[in-house]
């Protein structure tokens, strides 16, 4: 277990120039910021609440307090875009995987339910993580939705996230819309999306592409194993997203 509470000097060799060109990143040391990084992935990693971290960590509110505000100056998110290296964008795949709230992650002050992507499904208090990976499972983008909204009421905002020199953009049943595909082909990527049965008109589907899709499962299936993001406990959406942003970055450098 400790090991896995471990950032390698593989990963910080990688992990810590990207954080130090970023305005809103003090440190008085690289030892420092190293061992913030780690009581990080303790609660990551362990789920546990933020009161609770081992002492060695350091004052549990001095971190949260840190890892909020790097969340809100968008730390983190640049970190994720830095460890993203020559993706393979033959094909970009698309899915979703909803996971449980707890009810403590409602209430943000000045807040709504809908602008902190809370929501109620079959499943309860939810939250719907959206991703785009690329034609390895390699995590490129994500978009945050309460756990009702459907995959197809995405459809404006995904294809604009994919990045450009994509040449397959690759989806479940539940993304088949006329719409969405004429927005996929204005992008100039392929759609490989199979036809609903209900279609009076049946499209074709590159099934050689599609066969690929599991790979996207199983980054969903990766990322689970961290239970802050397997459960939800943040009030705010920003925070979850880091934690998000984070460990994706993590799985990009393996």
């Amino acid at each position: 277990m400790a090991d896995r509470l471990e950032i390698s000097p593989e990963d910080w060799s990688v992990i810590y120039p990207i954080l130090v060109k970023h305005r809103h990143v003090r440190s008085t040391s690289e030892e420092q910021c190293r061992a913030f990084l780690v009581a990080v992935l303790q609660i990551l990693r362990s789920g546990s609440q933020w009161r609770l971290l081992p002492e060695a960590h350091g004052k549990w509110n001095s971190v949260f307090k840190r890892f909020s505000r790097w969340s809100k100056h968008g730390v983190w998110q640049s970190l994720f875009a830095g460890c993203i290296h020559h993706p393979d964008l033959q094909s970009v795949f698309i899915d979703s995987t909803i996971n449980r709230a707890h009810p403590c992650a409602g209430g943000a002050a000045g807040s709504n339910a809908e602008d902190e992507a809370l929501g109620r499904s079959k499943g309860g208090f939810t939250t719907r993580i959206h991703a785009i990976t690329d034609a390895l499972g390699n995590p490129l983008e994500f978009l945050l939705t309460g756990g009702q909204a459907s995959d197809i009421g995405q459809a404006e905002t995904l294809p604009a996230l994919t990045p450009a020199g994509a040449r397959a953009f690759v989806g479940d049943k539940g993304y088949d819309s006329d719409a969405f595909v004429q927005a996929i082909v204005a992008r100039d990527m392929k759609a490989v999306i199979p036809p609903c049965c209900n279609r009076n008109k049946v499209r074709e589907c590159d099934w050689f592409i599609y066969k690929e899709r599991h790979l996207i499962e199983y980054f969903f299936n990766k990322i689970k194993h961290y239970r802050r993001i397997f459960s939800r406990f943040e009030k705010t959406a920003r925070n979850y997203m880091a934690f998000l942003h984070f460990v994706s970055a993590l799985i990009s450098l393996r």
